[in-house]
């Protein structure tokens, strides 16, 4: 139960949800958009946040699109993690979605509300990372679309009142080789000690990683250690390890060495795998 009182709206298109926010947000009722909720609801049982009005965005035909072309797939904002991972339209985000809490909150978490929640991982962003997708985004401006790298710093950077449409991914992701692999403290299910994804293009690979630092990222640096086959696989393993764009992450989970030293291991597994032919 939300033990406080709040506006709850569904707008049926774009416009009105933005207009909805911003006439909000002017009368001080701090609006939030709600796609899944499994956050949301949290964070208000818990008392973390108490928005005055709640804008539902599940009835916006744009948000709710899951389809592919000849060109790319295009991913709504509201596709929950279970129907990304039933369409089976892209392997390796099929992989990440699939690894993401529980079957039941899978049917509830979004796209959406993976990449711009407050919770670190975000795992959807490295295969989008990876894969140069683009994110259409609708607000006061009108509908832009960005690549999501020129958008994304540990989370979608967002003005204030717009909203995610929708993700594109291009089509040569969708049946290129890629690996995921994720270590967690104790359960499947569990956040990541170490979650990475892998895809490679035109023989080079590139990788994304989630929980080896406060927020997932994908790396330049990294990826040409990693692609320089005149060293060993645990030579470039460790080298990389040394390249984080900050400290390994320390919680309850696991800390910041142990992290490290899981990292080493998953990325001499991962290199090992491309030198024999296996992945």
């Amino acid at each position: 139960m939300i033990p406080f009182d709040f506006i709850y709206l569904r707008p049926d298109t774009l416009q009105e949800a933005v207009e909805l926010y911003t006439q909000l947000e002017s009368e001080g009722k701090n609006p939030v958009y709600y796609a899944g909720g499994s956050e949301i609801i949290t964070m208000c049982r818990a008392g973390s946040i108490q928005p005055g009005a709640v804008i539902d965005i599940k009835n916006i035909p744009e948000c709710m699109i899951l389809s592919v072309d000849d060109e790319k797939l295009h991913i709504g904002s509201v596709c929950t993690l279970n129907q990304i991972s039933e369409s089976k339209l892209f392997p390796l985000l099929q992989h990440s979605c699939g690894r993401i809490a529980d079957h039941t909150n899978q049917c509830r978490i979004t796209i959406g509300g993976n990449l711009c929640g407050t919770i670190i991982y975000r795992e959807t962003s490295l295969p989008l990372l990876l894969s140069d997708a683009e994110i259409t985004v609708f607000g006061g401006d009108g509908q832009q679309i960005f690549p999501l790298k020129s958008i994304f710093d540990g989370r979608i950077l967002l003005k204030p009142g717009e909203i995610i449409v929708q993700v594109h991914v291009p089509i040569w992701a969708l049946s290129a080789n890629y690996k995921h692999i994720k270590q967690t403290a104790n359960e499947k299910i569990d956040y990541p000690l170490v979650s990475i994804s892998a895809i490679w293009k035109e023989n080079n690979l590139r990788i994304a990683f989630s929980g080896i630092c406060s927020y997932p990222f994908r790396s330049a640096p990294i990826e040409t250690t990693l692609n320089d086959r005149t060293k060993s696989c645990r030579e470039r393993a460790e080298m990389a390890a040394g390249q984080l764009p900050e400290g390994a992450y320390s919680d309850v989970e696991g800390s910041g060495e142990y992290r490290l030293f899981v990292l080493k291991n998953m990325l001499e597994e991962l290199l090992e795998g491309w030198e024999n032919g296996t992945i």
